[in-house]
């Protein structure tokens, strides 16, 4: 395929005429053809025009014309494997089996939803039968389902360029749930980006959904992305990246005249407990769990594990040393995300009374693991040491006592996952710290590791802020259809005009909650 470096503008393309990019090669830094340009504003109304079009038709379309339609955007990318694990390699440094994996998770996530769809329960059907004889009141006939919102505005994150990025999570989740979607790329995997929102968009044409369904604009700064947030004709946002950028897309989308919902996945450490038990049972094999975690995908994973609070140990500290520092340096996503790690493990490394386990020093283009060591009274006291640093890095707190432990983790801000190492034995008594954790974190593990996100209708990837803006939401698994739909109520409506999901006779045969 021959990248063109232009937006998509519906089912056309953009000029070349605004505001040129490049995007560098990972490893080396050189420069990757071809040159790609913003989409001016003008065509970004045009984008939004179109996506507000299509939403009348597309918001109508059978959960099985919408199941084909996803269905087919999952064959087209597949077909176009061997041309995104190249490019995709080049862009981000990561390797052709990771690569791979992730075009795997990108098209199970989209035929997932389309299986949800069909199956046809997440639209929660009620139905109250009316009951015009009942004293002192008639029952009206009351019927409810979940319709979706509108257009939706998907902003690409870096460290997941296909599953969380054109055709990823966000924009399945909003496609099952029958909102037209705009992308905004990623400017540092520009060309992925291209291959994939072409196979979305031959999937729109092929399966005859109305031209705005899908849309993808390229932005070199941020004027793009403030723009489609605030356009009126956007209904909701999806977004992974920073706390400044999510904010900075919340403040913007709650000063509206009419506010939307920010749907933003932002920073978490995902914090480790290794309680007494687990420590002197098995130290050394947790140590070299963790270096695995935290050094997977040089650290670039939202979920991988920033502190660990445990309590003083030899082996177990030993056991970090040496796996940190035999671990090798690793290329990161683009030379932006290296230069915020090296400072950030900076920023930390001059705090007080913070100490260097084990580390390998980062060179000019790549990121060197680093496990560092505070108190837990200095992590209660300098919220610093609590910041995010995304990346190969973790901090270990070391605790005196189990209040110390339970002081900390009531100290903790919103996260996406909080793990507890614990022998058989001490799990019936850390119910108090259990309790905490799951008012600090949207998914709890026990004895295991973070790094991982399986894609099923049980996983919740989100959690309290600033993990996401919306800690009831998820945006992994079919619960992430939820976040764009809205309920809707039926009053009286005679059974022709009802959705199919809500007539008498359940032509599409889904499971109702139905009462007389």
């Amino acid at each position: 395929m021959t990248l063109t470096g232009k937006s998509f503008i519906g089912s056309s393309r953009a000029s070349d005429n605004a505001t040129p990019f490049t995007v560098s090669h990972a490893a080396n830094g050189e420069t990757l053809e071809p040159t790609f340009h913003s989409a001016s504003s003008d065509e970004l109304q045009k984008t939004v025009a179109l996506a507000a079009a299509a939403f009348p038709t597309f918001s109508n379309t059978s959960p099985a014309e919408r199941a084909n339609f996803l269905r087919t955007i999952a064959e087209k990318i597949d077909a176009l494997g061997s041309e995104i694990t190249p490019r995709m390699m080049a862009e981000t440094g990561l390797p052709e089996a990771r690569c791979n994996g992730e075009r795997g998770r990108t098209v199970g996530q989209l035929r997932m939803f389309a299986d949800l769809i069909e199956e046809g329960s997440w639209v929660d059907a009620r139905i109250e039968t009316a009951q015009p004889d009942r004293e002192p009141l008639p029952k009206p006939d009351l019927r409810s389902m979940r319709r979706p919102l509108g257009p939706v505005a998907v902003f690409c994150a870096s460290n997941f360029p296909l599953a969380f990025s054109v055709a990823g999570g966000d924009t399945a989740s909003a496609l099952a749930a029958a909102c037209p979607v705009i992308v905004r790329a990623h400017s540092a995997h520009a060309g992925t980006a291209e291959i994939v929102a072409t196979a979305i968009a031959s999937a729109v044409a092929e399966c005859k959904m109305p031209e705005g369904t899908f849309s993808m604009v390229f932005d070199a700064g941020i004027e793009l992305g403030t723009a489609l947030v605030t356009h009126p004709e956007i209904k909701a946002v999806g977004f992974t990246g920073s706390r400044a950028g999510g904010r900075a897309l919340m403040d913007a989308a709650a000063a509206r005249p009419e506010p939307i919902p920010v749907f933003a996945e932002m920073s978490s450490v995902n914090p480790i407990f290794i309680l007494p038990g687990a420590l002197a049972e098995r130290g050394e094999a947790i140590a070299n769990g963790l270096v695995g975690s935290v050094t997977m995908g040089a650290g670039q994973f939202c979920t991988c594990p920033g502190l660990v609070f445990t309590g003083a140990s030899t082996d177990f500290e030993n056991g970090l040393k040496n796996g940190f520092s035999e671990a090798a340096p690793a290329t990161m996503l683009h030379a932006g995300i290296l230069k915020n790690y090296t400072n950030g493990l900076s920023s930390l490394k001059g705090q007080a009374n913070v100490s260097a386990i084990g580390e390998v020093p980062s060179t000019e283009s790549q990121a060197g693991p680093a496990v560092l060591k505070a108190s837990a009274s200095d992590f209660i006291a300098n919220p610093a040491l609590s910041e995010e640093i995304f990346g190969p890095s973790s901090l270990i707190i070391e605790c005196q006592s189990g209040q110390d432990m339970i002081a900390a983790a009531q100290s903790l801000e919103g996260q996406l996952t909080a793990t507890v190492h614990a022998t058989d034995e001490e799990l019936p008594k850390a119910g108090a710290l259990l309790r905490i954790l799951e008012q600090k974190a949207g998914r709890l593990i026990i004895n295991s590791f973070p790094t991982g996100v399986e894609v099923n209708s049980s996983m919740v990837h989100g959690g309290p802020y600033p993990a996401t803006s919306d800690g009831a939401s998820t945006s992994v698994g079919t619960g992430a259809i939820l976040r764009y739909t809205r309920p809707v109520s039926y009053q009286g409506f005679p059974d022709s005009l009802l959705p199919d999901e809500l007539k008498a006779a359940n032509p599409l045969g889904i499971n109702r909650s139905e009462k007389a």
